[in-house]
């Protein structure tokens, strides 16, 4: 009982401390107490002055816990310009937040703005006139203010109180993470102010590391509230198909395979294979997200819906949202998505993953594996936002493997990959660690540059100063530093003035005069597709006139294609098209794949599995059995050709596939290494030296092999953005620094 009248009375107290407008809020939403989050937020920006992390489950109200104080603060003593500064990581999350925020400042003399590629020119030069309140902005987009409005940045932010990051874990260990830093920094170096810091996220493994990246740079503290989770129900479900090349299923329903052809029997479904029809039914009129991991799988499994809903006489409620969809067809999808007592079916990548508040969505379903356990948490959060159980789906569909096909081929991989990073959670509440970039090279010459134009003309040394001051590059000596800048002058990106100084060189000065020079994050060069003045959407490749696409769900039929302006006209057509993005497969972390090799070995049958998950597994667990995986990591395909299961993650793996390919080629007589990463390996070898595999690999862990020794001198891997402009010996070492890791690869070999 006193512990009940100790959180009202921590309840009246902090609500009596927040801005009478907020009080009003609060009322007229009828909230009947503050959350616990929002309390500790209230403490902590109140009573100090630290930077405060914010990690708590989705729909704990984090905004709210950063806003309600931060906000009260700037009503009592208002800032001469921007007071708070929000980053989102994607543009419909910043959407969202404007929305919600012009709510609770509806009767507040605090204006609220948005600013990225999508808003008006007009609204941003309102900001530019009055640069008062709150600013939500991309990094791109405060990239583009750090350079373009240099010498008025004082003017906009001289006397900024506050940084809110929203959804710190996609920033960490990230090149654009790196330069939200380097932004904060070189504000705070040019207003000579420090803004105290708030990070938000409901994914985060380890607080320390995210304390740690928050405060990168500042001389505060952080402050990381511990808050109980609030036990929320959970249903998660899942299924399993087999697909055959020409649409037909195998289905495991009564224990055992068999092949089921669409429409070729008496009462068999029509328009649709089962896997299609199973989406469909767990959809059908529901508000529902299906996250997909490429855009390729948005589109197909849209059309498809679409095409089965036609069939049936039911309404288009059927949306795609991923980031080559026009911006209005996106805002058209999210609108959808908001509106309640209306259903609503959207398949989307990781751009609805992020902290987008769809109130009223009922179930979440996700095709094949999420790459992460954090991607999981977050996909799940977007359901059971109102009281109600969490609901998400889970559906493997997985191609027919004849029996002779070879070993690697016939294991479940995206099955057993969705049941461990489930387990993960559940058993253990595990979330990726993220580990901090070391060398990003391609942020140091963005940033060089980035400086560079907003200056004009600079000294080398006062260049090196402002660049090697930036927290990111602690690891970059000035050897380094001076190695990049030489490098840049001999291809024209810079040029050294007689009086020397460095400017803009001429191949520079086109690197920097175009907008995608802000983002850090590759380009995507693609074709703008209309219909008439209306944009569908873009694409990579323009197909041939008369040709059909998938875009944005529908069917196009090209009409005609501008190559100098990079523009394919359509038309809209009936029928069912196709259309492929290139995407990397992402990280995977070595725990992933340990637990993975754990559902392989131990006999549960985890309650979430369907009827066709259940057999595939209790089949799969059968073939490891019998064909020894169980007791060994490498395992013979043929005379001369073995099989290794490293279960690592993708860096681990990558290090063990350069190690068999820098020492082991002649002394095992290695022919061809392939394998899907990082699930198997397969080496063709000398088949006299079959048995030799294991024990080269030992003696190759123990020896002083480092991972600059995996990299031929020749080599010089371009991964991100600018490697391109990188000098090759600094390429070679930020690939062996961040993309490889012996350590890792030495443990896990003991484990063998």
């Amino acid at each position: 009982m006193s512990k009940q009248i100790h959180v009202d009375e921590q309840n009246l107290r902090i609500f009596s401390r927040l801005a009478p407008f907020i009080q009003e809020y609060i009322y007229n939403h009828s909230w009947t107490e503050l959350r616990p989050v929002q309390i500790a937020a209230c403490q902590a920006i109140f009573d100090t002055d630290a930077h405060l992390l914010i990690a708590a489950a989705t729909a704990a109200g984090k905004t709210e816990a950063a806003f309600l104080p931060v906000l009260t603060l700037l009503h009592e003593n208002p800032a001469s310009t921007i007071g708070v500064l929000y980053i989102g990581p994607i543009k419909a999350l910043i959407n969202d937040q404007f929305e919600r925020l012009n709510g609770l400042l509806k009767e507040a003399d605090i204006p609220v703005w948005y600013w990225h590629g999508d808003v008006s020119q007009s609204h941003k030069k309102q900001l530019l006139k009055k640069p008062l309140g709150i600013l939500q902005i991309t990094p791109e987009s405060l990239e583009s203010l750090l350079i373009n409005k240099y010498h008025d940045l004082m003017r906009l932010f001289g006397d900024l109180r506050f940084v809110v990051i929203d959804e710190i874990h996609a920033f960490m260990g990230t090149e654009r993470g790196c330069q939200i830093l380097c932004q904060l920094a070189r504000l705070e170096d040019l207003t000579q102010k420090q803004p105290r810091r708030i990070g938000l996220s409901a994914t985060l493994g380890d607080y320390g590391l995210a304390e740690e990246w928050l405060s990168s740079g500042s001389n505060k503290l952080v402050i990381t509230p511990r808050i109980e989770g609030v036990n929320r129900q959970v249903r998660l479900a899942l299924e399993h198909f087999w697909v055959a090349h020409d649409d037909e299923v195998i289905d495991l329903t009564n224990h055992k395979a068999r092949k089921v052809h669409k429409g070729r029997k008496e009462g068999e479904l029509v328009g649709g294979s089962r896997y299609e029809r199973y989406i469909f039914n767990l959809s059908k009129n529901r508000k529902c997200l299906i996250f997909a991991n490429n855009k390729s799988e948005t589109e197909a499994v849209i059309g498809s819906l679409r095409k089965i809903a036609a069939q049936e006489g039911e309404v288009d409620i059927y949306y795609v949202h991923h980031g080559s969809i026009s911006a209005s067809l996106r805002q058209v999808a999210e609108s959808a998505m908001r509106e309640a007592n209306r259903p609503a079916v959207t398949a989307a990548t990781l751009t609805l993953e992020l902290g987008v508040d769809i109130g009223y969505l009922e179930r979440v379903i996700q095709l094949e594996a999420p790459l992460s356990v954090a991607s999981f948490l977050q996909r799940l959060g977007r359901t059971g936002r109102r009281g109600e159980a969490a609901d998400m789906r889970f559906i493997c569909a997985e191609e027919e493997r004849l029996s002779e096909a070879p070993l690697p081929e016939q294991i479940p991989w995206q099955l057993l990959q969705c049941i461990a990073i489930i387990q993960l959670y559940l058993e253990e509440k595990w979330i990726e660690p993220i580990k901090p970039l070391r060398y990003p090279f391609s942020l140091l010459y963005h940033q060089t540059m980035s400086i560079l134009v907003a200056v004009g003309e600079i000294s080398p040394a006062v260049l090196a100063q402002k660049v090697l001051g930036l927290p990111v590059f602690a690891a970059v000596s000035k050897d380094d530093f001076k190695l990049l800048l030489r490098y840049l002058i001999d291809i024209d990106h810079l040029q050294l003035t007689e009086q020397g100084k460095l400017i803009l060189g001429l191949i520079g000065e086109r690197v920097v005069g175009k907008f995608q020079f802000y983002a850090v994050f590759p380009d995507n060069e693609e074709f703008a597709v209309k219909q008439g003045a209306t944009e569908i959407g873009s694409i990579s490749m323009p197909p041939p006139v008369g040709n059909q696409f998938a875009l944005a769900g529908r069917s196009w039929e090209v009409v005609e294609v501008d190559f100098k302006k990079k523009i394919i006209l359509v038309k809209q057509v009936e029928g069912q098209a196709s259309i492929f993005w290139r995407g990397g497969s992402g990280m995977i972390h070595t725990r992933i794949l340990q637990r993975m090799r754990q559902v392989l070995v131990e006999d549960i049958e985890y309650p979430y599995l369907q009827t066709n998950a259940i057999q595939r597994l209790r089949l799969v667990r059968e073939l490891t059995r019998n064909s020894g995986l169980d007791q060994k990591n490498i395992l013979l395909l043929a005379k001369d050709k073995c099989c290794i299961f490293p279960w690592m993650g993708t860096i681990a793996y990558r290090t063990l596939e350069r190690l068999l390919n820098m020492f082991c080629r002649e002394s095992l007589g290695i022919k061809n290494i392939g394998g899907v990463n990082p699930y198997y390996l397969i080496v063709k070898l000398d088949k006299t030296k079959v048995k030799s595999l294991y024990p080269e690999i030992v003696s190759l862990c123990e020896q002083r092999i480092t991972a600059e020794n995996l990299l031929s001198d020749a080599e010089a891997p371009e991964i991100q953005k600018y490697d391109k402009f990188i000098p090759h010996p600094l390429l070679r070492k930020a690939f062996a620094s961040d993309h490889l890791d012996m350590e890792e690869l030495r443990q896990q070999v003991e484990l063998w």
